[in-house]
């Protein structure tokens, strides 16, 4: 009977249930080059799903205020999805394009994005899933859902989409 090391068992048993880090996921800028996540470790991040058709689309002014007002700790990313009332059909010259000429975002957007659905992004998937998130289960109901990330990673909350990005809600945390 062969000998396992205790060392390397308990090695083996903290990597398979060590949970995926927010900063390990993969994603592109709207541009196409990739973000990494891990540059903003030590800030806060809030991750919005955006359109540019939808009742809330007016939250990208607000979205940039908070950024400006916080860019010492917060972040903020906005990932374009198509998912709901198709309010985001655009690519991404005309998604950036829009941003920039009518709310002045200046933010990071990421690449159009699926937020939901069997090609759910891996950020949404860790986002909204309480086995990898390790805080809470969610589920993306509309354009401009926001999730804050505490700046070491760990999901602090999120909020629905008549939520306002400057609200006390989510800046008592910043």
């Amino acid at each position: 009977m062969k000998t396992i090391d205790k060392a390397k068992l308990s090695s083996m048993a903290s990597t398979e249930i060590k949970k995926q880090l927010i900063y390990d996921i993969a994603i592109n800028a709207i541009d196409g080059k990739p973000i990494s996540l891990l540059e903003f470790k030590g800030k806060k991040i809030l991750f919005v799903n955006v359109a540019s058709k939808c009742g809330f689309t007016k939250q990208y002014k607000d979205l940039q205020t908070l950024s400006d007002t916080y860019k010492e700790e917060l972040v903020v990313i906005g990932s374009p999805c198509n998912q709901f009332g198709n309010q985001e059909p655009g690519d991404a010259s005309q998604i950036q394009e829009f941003c920039e000429l009518n709310f002045g975002v200046t933010f990071l957007l990421t690449e159009k994005i699926d937020v939901k659905g069997s090609k759910q992004h891996p950020l949404y998937k860790w986002l909204t899933s309480k086995d990898q998130n390790g805080k809470k289960s969610s589920t993306v109901k509309w354009n401009f859902q926001k999730y804050l990330v505490d700046d070491k990673g760990g999901l602090i909350d999120y909020y629905f989409s008549i939520t306002n990005p400057k609200s006390s809600k989510i800046s008592k945390h910043l």
